[in-house]
């Protein structure tokens, strides 16, 4: 069933998601409401403490990647910004020297319980491997998922933004693709997707955004839309908030050297069943920042609550 978002009686569509704004019931009078939302800057001191807000860490091993390259959580630590003296960023770090056994990828989920509202996340993408040989087809990712229960589910749901540093996917150089799934099979691969491409480098800093309402799937960069997917690809089940950073089969070089690729992570940003503009979701971060709150989460659990698997 297709999930379409509440009408609110806001101007312009937006609200402060921190005061609220006036909701319309079925028989036209208003009252107040708050969205729920989920905010995180990644202020931790270590995994263990990002661990008890809701975090899970990939150690299954599988798609998408490297046949028998492993999935854990020594990839991921957190870092000092040095653009922002007192800030916290979460750094992703995967390597390979081109061979399964010594190939490790990084993946990290939130709670499956997100479906409509407004995504965001600001992330650093390298175009280059911090240590290494260039050239590996590498995936630096912010994407929502639903496990797959079976071959072709039609109620499957993900969307992604996937940023190829070193081109991929019939793309040969830089390219970021917006892709909203209806469903796939991996044996024989087999897909039923719609995806954008923006080429030309993103090295540096970067706000990705995601609009999901009334059957659309509107994906933005830095402020600007430049993908929209219709209702054949939007999504029915609930997801779950994820990051990974992954490199294809196909797209290894031809070396036994060791690379090290890294992206890192500002902060991520939900609100339940509400557009929000760019420019209101900066200025929403902007305040719990200003107010001193690094993690809040007032999405409610999914019922019955769900599994969350960090896997596929």
């Amino acid at each position: 069933m297709k999930k379409t978002l509440i009408a609110l009686a806001c101007a312009p569509l937006f609200c402060s998601i921190l005061s609220g704004c006036e909701e319309k019931s079925a028989s036209g009078h208003s009252s107040a409401v708050k969205a729920a939302v989920f905010f995180d800057d990644f202020s931790y001191p270590d995994l263990a403490a990002m661990q008890k807000n809701g975090w899970r860490v990939r150690t299954q091993s599988g798609h998408p990647g490297v046949s028998g390259a492993r999935w854990n959580g020594n990839g991921i630590n957190f870092v000092d910004d040095a653009q922002q003296p007192g800030n916290t960023l979460l750094r992703m770090t995967s390597f390979t020297d081109g061979s399964g056994e010594n190939t490790r990828q990084t993946q990290f989920c939130h709670q499956r319980k997100y479906l409509a509202g407004t995504y965001a996340a600001r992330v650093f993408f390298r175009d280059q491997p911090t240590e290494g040989p260039d050239g590996d087809q590498i995936i630096e990712t912010f994407y929502t998922i639903s496990p797959l229960k079976a071959p072709m589910d039609p109620d499957y749901s993900e969307m992604d933004f996937e940023y190829l540093a070193n081109g991929g996917w019939g793309e040969k150089d830089h390219a970021l693709f917006a892709t909203s799934w209806e469903t796939f099979k991996l044996n024989p691969f087999t897909k039923d997707n719609k995806f954008t491409v923006k080429t030309g480098s993103l090295q540096g800093w970067h706000t990705l955004l995601l609009q999901v309402g009334d059957n659309h799937i509107r994906y933005f960069l830095d402020g600007e839309q430049f993908a929209e997917h219709g209702e054949h690809v939007y999504p029915e089940v609930p997801m779950s908030i994820n990051f990974n950073l992954w490199f294809t089969q196909e797209g290894l070089i031809d070396s036994r050297d060791e690379r090290v690729y890294q992206e890192d992570v500002d902060w991520v940003f939900h609100s339940q069943d509400k557009i929000l503009s760019p420019a209101d979701v900066e200025r929403t971060v902007d305040k719990f920042r200003s107010d001193k709150i690094a993690h809040s989460d007032t999405v409610p659990d999914w019922t019955p609550k769900l599994d969350s698997p960090c896997g596929l």
